[in-house]
């Protein structure tokens, strides 16, 4: 029998905002009244009760990250790990931050998503989560056609979302060997899959509105899903 579920949520905030073409990492950005950070911390928090809840930010980021949480998501409590230079550094930097909680066993279950997926439900949070205390390991996936990426092809392929969810024990022993190997994997599964190949990653219906905010026209988007959905905090 399964024990019970104990989430950590860690929402990557680090990243830059050169691909969108703007100064500041994007996340920083606001959508419809409120920051896309803002939206995505609030919709990962709300999903469990009594998680705990990682910001990942870069260090030039401090004082707008704690100014931003105070004035907009004052209700729930984020703890601000700083980040490193890529991704997988980040994640490592959050899991090493949990690390003690997660020895204990206080921690079962790790969540990582991208601070600038706003629009991840609480429904897709909730299963990742069960899908990844059941099995081991979960993501988020849609079917992408092979029209749509311009092959002929009659393979199977998907896009891949967060939130990404896996064991914590395993999820920590894998980035501390990743570390001591020196390998960055592209994502939180990669590096799962490198060091833990046994444990299956559910693959769980992904949102389509479920959009990573990465080029201005991503944050139109944003906003007419947030208008048809009728958004309220």
């Amino acid at each position: 029998m399964k024990s019970e579920m104990r989430v950590a949520v860690v929402v990557l905030a680090a990243g830059s905002g050169s691909r969108f073409g703007h100064v500041t990492n994007k996340v920083w950005l606001p959508l419809s009244g409120r920051r896309i950070i803002s939206r995505s911390i609030a919709n990962a928090a709300r999903s469990f009760r009594g998680c705990r809840t990682i910001l990942v930010i870069s260090p030039d980021d401090s004082e707008l990250a704690r100014a931003t949480l105070e004035r907009e998501v004052s209700n729930i409590t984020v703890e601000i790990v700083l980040g490193g230079a890529t991704r997988h550094d980040s994640e490592y930097r959050a899991l090493q931050y949990l690390a003690p909680q997660i020895e204990a066993e206080e921690i079962n279950v790790v969540l990582i998503h991208d601070g600038a997926r706003p629009l991840a439900t609480s429904s897709l949070f909730k299963k990742i989560a069960e899908a990844a205390h059941r099995h081991g390991g979960a993501l988020p996936a849609i079917r992408v056609s092979a029209k749509e990426m311009d092959i002929q092809s009659n393979e199977v392929v998907v896009r891949v979302q967060t939130p990404q969810a896996f064991s914590a024990q395993e999820l920590l022993t894998a980035y501390r060997q990743a570390f001591i190997d020196n390998f960055h994997g592209t994502d939180t599964a990669a590096c799962m899959e490198k060091y833990f190949p046994d444990i299956h990653t559910m693959a769980v219906s992904g949102e389509v509105a479920n959009v990573k905010i990465t080029y201005p026209q991503d944050l139109a988007i944003a906003e007419h899903v947030l208008e048809k959905r009728r958004y309220k905090d």
